[in-house]
């Protein structure tokens, strides 16, 4: 991880430090949350991936500091990890803007990256989070996520989701090139036990597109692949 950073990261913790010592001089306190969106088991011809998709923050109403990271075992091995440290500040009643680092610990090689992004619901109460991302390698990644709850009943909920991902260059050594990179989208259908807890299960889609496919098949991918999931998620 290189000096600028370093220097982001201490900025962030600055910023943090000085929300949190205002906020307990006031009636907005200090608040914390915990989501677990995804902890799940993947069904594949070859192999059963396991996939933690979580984030969790502390702050306040207005500014916040969140962690985000993302991770997929395969044969008891990592295969992917990320983890995302960003400070968010309120630009309106519902959207976030979030800035800070991202470090891609698997695959090989690692990367480390700035962050600026959108986080928030769209019209229709569609949860969004748009990111750009730039590397200290010299790429750049703009990531789109989407998803919406569907209320079947007060305990069945039924939750659809999309992402993409596309570069700005090419990098053989990371297998990413440039251009619309990948496309996921999968459907959720979950039982509200309580509603912090709820086992669920569905199915996931990724298809691989332009000369990030190519790499990345070269290299023993699929172009698409079609998974069926069972997994929990929770908050606290």
């Amino acid at each position: 991880m290189n000096r600028y950073y370093v220097a982001g990261l201490t900025v962030l913790v600055g910023s943090l430090a000085a929300t949190i010592t205002h906020a307990m001089g006031t009636d907005n306190p200090v608040l914390t949350k915990v989501m677990i969106d995804q902890l799940e088991v993947r069904e594949t011809d070859e192999h059963t991936p396991g996939v933690l998709d979580a984030e969790g923050w502390i702050g306040k109403d207005l500014e916040k500091l969140w962690i985000k990271t993302d991770m997929e075992y395969v044969d008891g091995e990592m295969e992917d990890a990320e983890l995302q440290l960003l400070y968010s500040r309120a630009v309106s009643a519902y959207w976030d803007l979030q800035l800070g680092i991202r470090h891609d610990f698997k695959p090989s090689p690692e990367q480390t990256w700035g962050a600026i992004g959108l986080e928030g619901l769209a019209p229709g109460f569609i949860k969004t989070d748009a990111a750009v991302f730039f590397s200290d390698d010299g790429q750049s990644e703009l990531r789109l996520q989407t998803e919406y709850e569907f209320m079947l009943s007060q305990k069945l909920v039924l939750t659809p989701e999309l992402e993409l991902i596309a570069y700005g260059n090419t990098l053989d050594e990371h297998q990413q090139a440039n251009g619309l990179a990948s496309i996921s989208a999968g459907v959720r259908l979950a039982y509200e036990i309580h509603r912090e807890f709820a086992p669920y299960i569905g199915v996931h889609w990724s298809s691989l597109h332009g000369d990030t496919a190519d790499l990345r098949t070269a290299n023993g991918e699929k172009r698409q692949d079609t998974q069926w999931v069972v997994g929990i998620r929770v908050w606290f």
